[in-house]
This record gives C-alpha cells, structure tokens and sequence, in this order.
C-alpha cells in the first residue's frame, strides 16, 4: 500500500520529491455554469463554479451540495465535478464545484486545503439569499482529497469551524491518515515526506479519528478494488458510524478501482451507477424528489 504515499486523487498528483511551482491552473468556466469567488487569500481568489436549476428563482431556496475535486492535495481541478454538478442541478439542486489552493501551485499544506473547503461551505450559507439556497439543506461531497476535505469540514471543529455540511457524498474518501491506514509505517521514507505537508498530525487530520454524535447523514460511493485508498477505510468509517448512531451508507463496487466514479471512464458505467445511488440518498434526504433521471441525463450528452 505504499503506492498511496506517490499517488492520491483522481489522475493524480505525484506526492515524492520536492514541489514545484507551476503556473495557474487553465480549468474552464462551462457556459452553462457561473463563477463567483468565495475566498480570497493574498493575491488568489478562489472560485465556486455555480451550476443553477432549471427555472431557477432566488425566492424559491433550493437545496445545494459542493463537490471538492481529487489529486492529493498537490493537483486536480473543478472541472473533475461538472457532471455531477450538471446532474443534480437538473434535479432541482444549486451544485456547486469548488476551486481550492494545492500544493503544486500555492505552495500550502492539507490544513490550508481544509481552511478553504470550511470557507466554501461557509460562503454558500452565507450568500444562501442571493443564491437562492437553502442553507439548512447544504450537502458537501467530493473524490479521493476531495472526499477527505469534504468530510474533515464535517468532523474537525477546531480546523474548520461553523462550515458543517448537513449531508456527506463521498467518492472513494481518504478518511483515516495514519500510517497503518495506508499500509505502511512512521519510518516508510514516503510517509514521512507525506506528514511533512500535512501541516498537523496525522490523527489532527483524520475524519475517521473526530467522528461525533452530530454527525449527517453520509453516503461512501467506494471502489472495492482501490489500492489508493483502502476500502477497508470507508468500512471502518461506516462500522464507528454507526456505533455512535448515525446514518452511514456504504456502497462498495466490485472491480472498481481508484476514481472508477469519474464521468466518461467505463462508457460512464460507473458514473450512472454512483449518480443512481446518490440520487436515491438525495431523495431519501427530500433534497430531489422522485424517479432518477440518470439515463435521460447521458442520453442527451452529445456523443
């Protein structure tokens, strides 16, 4: 498992060596989408790519979640969510995909990367009026670092205070940081390089390690064939989860690997597959409302 030291995310960024600076990144606002910034922090301002509903109104609040894309907290970028966000936001929600600071272009450390995930959380509620949002009804969701961000804004009070989401969706999360989570140990050359740029303590940054009885409700979309992140994470999650009385739904897929969920793998196998059984939760939640609309959805993408 020490492949997980070199690799994170959902393409995804190296981890060994040291950083290097590379320019801003050339992600693409779609035409169908908006981008108003929620951050920002010297000279970056950080943007929410804002998919709205049909017939949108703002005197109507609509249910919303952010999606924080993968790559190790060093790479990826928004565009890695769109479908999604473009899914759900035909389903009646306000979707979001939030830019964040890494490693490789802004020289930060995971804290910094969860400082801007609580911000983007906290901007939404805050903007709720002018967005047209309910903010009692505020998903956070995410792939891989995306996931871990998604879920260390509902579980660590102390790095990202106030931003708690009301619902998890997390694609193949890295939920547990300590070294036996990931297959190896203190000592492995690649981890110590790894907790250098954690920026706390492993156990500090771990969701599963701050779980409490306040917990949302929390949806694990997790290929069961990653060597990233071990699905035996996402069971351990889900099994302390429980011991405390919340809800916690696991759905592990055979077969599937790191990423598997991401739109136009697998002739969009497993993208249908993970939309159909976030719907449902969503659904499950009052935050859409009947049938999914999956297959409608891929059928009208142009081929």
């Amino acid at each position: 498992m020490l492949t997980f030291m070199v690799w994170l995310g959902s393409g995804c960024g190296a981890w060994g060596g040291q950083v290097e600076q590379q320019p801003q990144p050339s992600w693409v606002v779609p035409p169908d989408a908006e981008a108003l910034v929620y951050k920002t922090v010297g000279d970056v301002r950080l943007k929410a790519v804002v998919f709205r509903p049909p017939g949108f109104q703002r005197n109507q609040p609509r249910p919303a979640v952010v999606f924080f894309f993968g790559g190790g907290w060093k790479n990826g970028k928004p565009s890695q969510f769109y479908e999604q966000c473009r899914y759900l936001s035909s389903r009646g929600m306000l979707a979001v995909s939030a830019e964040y600071r890494v490693s490789s272009r802004h020289q930060v450390q995971v804290v910094d990367c969860v400082a801007d995930a609580n911000a983007a959380i906290r901007w939404l509620r805050a903007q709720a009026e002018n967005l047209g949002v309910d903010p009692r009804r505020v998903a956070a969701g995410g792939g891989s670092a995306g996931g871990h961000l998604a879920a260390a804004v509902a579980t660590l009070p102390e790095l990202a205070p106030g931003g708690r989401p009301n619902a998890l969706i997390l694609f193949n999360p890295a939920l547990d940081l300590s070294p036996a989570a990931l297959g190896g140990k203190p000592t492995d050359a690649k981890y110590v390089e790894l907790s250098r740029r954690f920026g706390a303590s492993a156990e500090e940054l771990s969701p599963q390690a701050h779980l409490h009885r306040q917990m949302p409700p929390t949806l694990i979309l997790h290929g069961q064939s990653d060597t990233l992140v071990p699905f035996a994470q996402a069971e351990a999650f889900q099994r302390r989860m429980r011991g405390l009385g919340r809800r916690c739904e696991l759905a592990g897929y055979s077969e599937a690997g790191h990423g598997f969920f991401n739109y136009g793998r697998q002739k969009n196998h497993w993208f249908a597959e993970t939309m159909r059984r976030t719907d449902r939760f969503l659904d499950s939640l009052g935050y859409v409302s009947g049938p999914d609309t999956v297959q409608q959805f891929l059928m009208a993408k142009p081929r």
